[in-house]
């Protein structure tokens, strides 16, 4: 699925010289969306445990926190999705929406890439929940994109968590800013810990390529 949704272009300037723009193209969870934050109190309420005693920092898969025993990532996934407007809700990444404004003010095309189309038969709740959550938040962009595969779609420079998509990303030799937490701490830089550091590494990234 890849949806559009285009900023006005700058007075004086074409649709044909906006299309050339430098394509961010920004994972939303755990890059924008706190997606453990949010899933950490369902998870809890579905495992009947305290919140507290889920740690923060898990691997892939949220193995730490022990869902096997009530069905599984998969379950409480379409759960937190289907019965708790899970992508409605995201807290957040701090400082990302405001990083995300600022860096739309220069010559960047802002590509949201998420691969959210997880449960079946589910697509167009999970769009919808996305895509309200996005203007909520003020955030901007000109395309929305699910997709898995995300080099399918193309973009100068990738910000990414999944340590499975950076891999795949930098073996098909684009250029990707890790977001730390703890799923991807094996991986090599460039790296950034918070959206301070990664505003500054788009905008130099954005000037290298403005004086090409």
């Amino acid at each position: 699925m890849h949806t559009e949704h285009p900023a006005p272009a700058p007075e004086g300037k074409s649709a044909d010289r906006s299309a050339k723009k430098f394509v961010l193209g920004v994972d939303l969870d755990g890059v924008v969306a706190d997606f453990t934050a949010g899933l950490r109190p369902i998870a809890a309420e579905w495992l009947g445990v305290p919140v507290d005693s889920l740690p923060v920092d898990v691997s892939w898969g949220f193995r730490e926190w022990g869902l096997e025993k009530s069905g599984g990532y998969e379950a409480l996934h379409r759960h937190a999705v289907k019965e708790r407007d899970l992508f409605r809700r995201l807290p957040p990444m701090q400082g990302a929406p405001a990083a995300l404004r600022r860096l739309s003010t220069h010559d960047v095309r802002i590509r949201i890439i998420t691969h959210r189309l997880y449960i079946p038969w589910f697509h167009r709740e999970a769009i919808r929940q996305t895509a309200d959550w996005l203007e909520e938040h003020g955030i901007p962009y000109w395309d929305l994109c699910f997709m898995r595969d995300k080099a399918a779609v193309g973009a100068d420079l990738y910000l990414e968590d999944s340590p499975n998509n950076i891999e795949a990303l930098r073996a098909d030799n684009h250029d990707v800013i890790v977001v730390s937490n703890s799923t991807n701490r094996h991986l090599e830089g460039p790296r950034a810990e918070d959206w301070e550091a990664i505003e500054a590494m788009v905008v130099a990234r954005l000037q290298a390529h403005a004086s090409r």
